[in-house]
């Protein structure tokens, strides 16, 4: 399959025209078209067909993946002058976001110390609608469109040429599970080489995790957290540590590391939290004393009587649609209140937010307004935000935020 796709001499190309103010966006970059933007078009499309936007005076505009079964009708490829999308258009692409990473996991980078991290990170790296991570010495593609199942042959030839003898996973969301099934696709499925006989192990500046690469949350692992998991491990010697929200442990094994005296996991998962134990079991030079809590955080951090020296909050998306947005906010901040109130003098607070519909201003005033209201002394560390292999070049791909603040 060397063209992406290949078009009939009788089929015309896919010809689409769009609003003004779609227009204006696609020129400013913006990746992303909607059905309600769309004018007009030629035909009906299919998914997975490459479709051209025109403009207003009849001139190449854009091209990108069309998908006739999603509300987001266009993920653009290409903005400007006409381009062939061929074999060597997206073996150049892919070539420059594994060259991108190089600095940060190459040999040179961690001398081998971190061999999982995301390759392809969707739009941001000119894959629109497909994430890649690496575990070790197995890939997993996660999409989240229809319009790549047409060209999964042409993905994975490059893939083999890049990464020989490694293992591919299919993840899909769960809006295109429905029509994967009609192309033979399913969530989970070993698309190169032998299924996963269980979680896949990899390494993190030099810890050990597993990864469920089959059923796991994302692609199995948090991988966006990694360079927060560092700062908490410099931050934790002879601290009482609290994970909130701990999942699988990452943060808890960082600490561990970074000598904390005691590290507590508090998750409503038990299968999360034996996935945390495993990790720990991974690597038998942790010496912390570790305890798991099985209990809903929010509950169990507004009723314990312990106390802390570093907690961490990293929960789940708490608004997964616009209009959960203030809810979101007033639970980030009522979790920061809460969670200040656990933490004894001297203390750092890690609060982190994975939503995209909560802006890293609101959520960071979320966070300080509560610790305003606590009547204590604090100051400010740091705020960050994406990972350098999760970097995000439009605003709505934007949805990593974290904040630090110690109490004096």
């Amino acid at each position: 399959m060397a063209d992406l796709p290949p078009t009939s001499p009788a089929r015309p190309r896919l010809r689409l025209r769009v609003t003004a103010p779609a227009e204006a966006h696609l020129r400013a970059g913006h990746p992303w078209l909607y059905e309600s933007s769309v004018r007009g078009q030629n035909r009906e499309g299919e998914a997975g067909e490459l479709a051209v936007v025109y403009d207003r005076r009849d001139r190449f505009l854009a091209i990108g993946l069309y998908d006739p079964h999603s509300p987001l009708r266009l993920r653009v490829l290409h903005v400007g002058t006409p381009i062939t999308v061929d074999r060597a258009w997206w073996a150049h692409r892919l070539d420059a976001a594994l060259l991108r990473r190089a600095p940060l996991f190459g040999p040179a980078a961690h001398a081998g110390e971190t061999d999982g991290y995301r390759l392809l990170n969707g739009e941001s790296d000119g894959f629109p609608g497909a994430v890649l991570d690496r575990y070790a010495d197995t890939l997993v593609l996660k999409l989240y469109t229809a319009a790549w199942f047409p060209h999964l042959p042409l993905l994975l030839e490059l893939l083999a040429e890049r990464f020989p003898g490694f293992r591919v996973v299919l993840r899909l969301s769960r809006n295109v599970a429905a029509l994967a099934q009609e192309a033979g696709l399913h969530d989970g499925q070993t698309l190169v080489g032998e299924e996963p006989g269980g979680p896949v192990v990899f390494r993190e500046s030099g810890l050990h995790f597993e990864a469920d690469v089959v059923r796991g949350q994302k692609t199995g692992f948090f991988l966006d957290q990694r360079e927060n998991r560092r700062r908490v491990e410099a931050l934790a010697r002879g601290r009482r540590v609290l994970n909130a929200f701990s999942f699988s442990g990452g943060f808890s094994l960082y600490a561990a590391r970074g000598g904390a005296r005691e590290v507590v996991s508090l998750d409503i998962s038990a299968h999360a939290l034996a996935s945390a134990g495993r990790n720990f079991a991974l690597n038998p030079g942790l010496t912390a004393r570790h305890e798991t809590v099985q209990a809903d955080v929010f509950e169990w951090l507004a009723q314990t009587g312990r106390e802390f020296d570093l907690i961490i909050l990293d929960p789940p998306s708490l608004a997964r649609r616009e209009a959960e947005r203030a809810g979101a906010i007033r639970a980030y901040g009522k979790l920061a209140a809460d969670g200040l109130r656990r933490l004894a003098p001297g203390g750092v607070l890690v609060s982190a937010s994975c939503s995209a519909h909560v802006s890293a201003e609101e959520f960071f005033e979320a966070v300080r307004g509560a610790a305003r209201r606590s009547g204590r002394k604090w100051r400010e560390l740091r705020t960050s935000r994406h990972a350098p292999d999760h970097h995000a070049s439009f605003p709505e791909a934007e949805y990593l935020k974290a904040i630090y603040l110690q109490l004096d």
